[in-house]
């Protein structure tokens, strides 16, 4: 008689830093398409292969495996790189620089994370305060630097004066926008985003910088 082969036991081995990062992965699949609430567990465990009880193992609740997902988005290599290069432009009060780097960032973010975007989006519908509340705590902080940095460039006659937080914002909205509609909507521009971040840059810098050229007579 042939042996049984029983695919109930065949699930595969995994170190268990490999098992975790498999678990993440896979729920970051499904809470970016279905929100925290409309997921279970028993799917994620359907999906990559294991029973329940290897997610329990290493995330006690939901709530701990969706925060490990939420610090994956939030990778600090990545992010500690980006604020490095930032500041190099604040050392030598390369304001466009700095407005490029926010944009270009922004931009490549969607393209490289477009599921940890869709994650914090269904957050905001959900009103998952746990997870908005640890989105802004990591980002609060860069806000706040970038802010303080255009307050000084105001103070120093480079910048034209307005609400720091509102210049920001407005380098940050553009790109972030322009990212949700073709990243997210499926809308189809055709312009290489090299160019869209020249565009966006030549929009805040024309309307912030102090000294503009004489405009013609009309």
């Amino acid at each position: 008689m042939e042996p049984v082969n029983d695919h109930r036991t065949a699930t595969l081995r995994l170190p268990a830093s490999d098992r975790r990062l498999q678990l993440v992965e896979t729920a970051l699949d499904f809470f970016s398409r279905k929100g925290f609430s409309g997921t279970t567990t028993k799917e994620i465990a359907a999906a990559a292969g294991v029973t329940e009880a290897i997610i329990f193992r290493h995330f006690p609740t939901k709530q701990d495996l969706y925060n490990a997902v939420l610090e994956q988005h939030h990778d600090s290599g990545r992010i500690t790189e980006c604020i490095e290069q930032w500041k190099r432009c604040m050392d030598r009060n390369d304001d466009e620089g700095l407005i490029r780097g926010i944009v270009e960032r922004v931009i490549e973010g969607y393209r490289r994370d477009l599921r940890g975007h869709r994650v914090l989006l269904f957050a905001a519908l959900e009103g998952h305060e746990a997870a908005l509340e640890y989105n802004r705590q990591f980002s609060f902080p860069i806000y706040e630097l970038l802010c303080q940095y255009v307050a000084r460039r105001q103070s120093e006659g480079a910048l034209r004066g307005g609400d720091p937080g509102a210049i920001i914002a407005a380098a940050y909205g553009m790109a972030a926008q322009y990212a949700t509609m073709t990243q997210m909507f499926g809308f189809c521009t055709n312009t290489p985003d090299r160019q869209v971040a020249d565009s966006f840059v030549a929009i805040v810098m024309h309307g912030i910088q102090e000294n503009q050229h004489t405009q013609k007579d009309r």
